[in-house]
This record gives C-alpha cells, structure tokens and sequence, in this order.
C-alpha cells in the first residue's frame, strides 16, 4: 500500500514544488494529498483517522507543514499532531530563532527552508531513512550555533542528537538539558518491548540505518521509525546510544 503524504502549503507553486520534492526522494509508492488551510488539513487528519479504524495503513506517514496559512499558524496544527504516528516535517521560508524553536517545542521532526534547492531538499529528506533529522542546511548550522557558548566556539557544544526518532517527542526548550544520562537506573513503570521492537533495537544497537533495518525485516522504513518512537518511549531515552546501553544492561534484548 503506498505511503500517504499531507502537505499544508497554501501556495500553489510551492505545493507543487514539494509534491514532486517528496516523489523524489523516497522510492516507496507515495499518495500524496495537498491542503491550503488549517481547516482543510483537520479534515483530512480526521478522514484518515476514521478510515484507519478499519486499516491502520490509512494514517498519514508523513507532513510537511508551513508556518504561515490562511487561518492560523502551522504550529497550531503541530500541537494537535503532537501524538500522531507520523513524521512532521516544518517547510517554511523563516529560519530565525522565533520560528524555528517554537516549532521544535512543537514537536516537528525536522526544519526544511523551501528556498533551498530542489536537490538540497531531496537529500534532507532522504536523511529520514538514515536515521537523521531532516535540517536545511542553515537551521543545522543556526541550531550548532545556538548551543555552542561564544567564549567558547570550539568546546563546550551541547550534545545533539544524531538520531532522527527522538525529535519525535518534546524537544528540548533552549537553554535547557539537552539529554539525559545513559547510566540512569530504569523506572518501575517501563514497559516491555515487544519481540519486533527487540529485533529493531538489536539492528540499531549494531549500528544498522532504518533502510537498512527496513529491508532486513521485509516491513516499511516508516514502520521501522514507528517501531524506533515506541521503543524510546518504553525505554525512556532519547538516542539509539542510550537505548542499546541500557537495553544491554537491563537485559532487555
């Protein structure tokens, strides 16, 4: 079944522009519906979320949201899809602090300038298959720059996470932590992962990307980020390094 796509773009030409942005980059059939508003992006969440009821495989996979439409601001609707299983993805012209940390606060997935190129943007989404986050170019040095103290340009850098599922949650507000500690004892009210969740995190802890868990697995590399949230969440942690440590340790694969 093709992987359904919501762009929330009230431009027509950009719309377009990322439609066929989108087609380039994943190999995976794709169904791609295109809104201009809030209200037109609420529907389709809606119809997805009733037709899912009878088949999971409705749910939208992936949005790419602006900031900026007719009715209101794309960081209401990434506030109401805070929760939902898909990758939420901010394409916007602003790339100043203003827009883009609210954004991440959230809960986008990832940051893309649409007056990139059309081969920069590709390859910025193709990054979700490889377990990164989708980051222009300038929001990845903006945001290097933001956690980097200026006394100090060379050290002293806040970690960045490397891995793309963990943006998923909450993102860290500025100025606050940036991650938490791998040595952490593990809460009472984790829960169990599952045997398919055990498999993916034996493949991340190996070092392999979610392509590549995809295809030895035989299931969607969307699914294999699904899988990826769900096992951070059970787990606690907010990077693949502090899932396969504390997996190993607690003997939980």
């Amino acid at each position: 079944m093709a992987v359904k796509v919501l762009i929330v773009e009230d431009n027509p030409v950009a719309r377009s522009f990322l439609n066929r942005v989108v087609k380039e980059s994943f190999s995976d059939p794709m169904e791609i519906t295109e809104v201009g508003d809030l209200l037109g992006a609420r529907r389709q969440l809606e119809k997805a979320k009733l037709e899912a009821e009878q088949d999971s495989q409705h749910v939208f996979k992936l949005i790419l949201v602006d900031l900026e439409l007719p009715d209101g601001s794309g960081l209401e609707l990434l506030t109401e899809v805070s929760g939902y299983p898909a990758v939420k993805i901010v394409t916007t012209l602003y790339s100043d602090d203003d827009h883009l940390f609210p954004a991440l606060q959230c809960g986008a997935d990832g940051y893309l300038l649409k007056e990139d190129r059309f081969e920069v943007l590709v390859e910025e989404l193709q990054k979700i298959v490889r377990g990164q986050p989708p980051l222009s170019p300038a929001i990845a040095r903006r945001l290097l720059s933001h956690f980097r103290p200026a006394s100090s340009p060379n050290s002293g850098m806040a970690p960045l996470d490397s891995g793309f599922a963990p943006l998923g949650g909450s993102a860290a507000s500025p100025g606050g932590p940036s991650s938490r500690s791998v040595w952490m004892e593990p809460a009472p009210e984790w829960e169990r992962l599952t045997p398919r969740e055990s498999e993916v995190l034996t493949y991340l802890s190996k070092g392999f990307t979610i392509k590549e868990i995809a295809n030895l697995m035989g299931i969607k590399w969307f699914t294999v980020n699904d899988h990826i949230k769900s096992i951070y969440k059970k787990l606690n942690v907010s990077s693949r390094a502090e899932a396969a440590v504390l997996a190993s340790k607690q003997g939980l694969v």
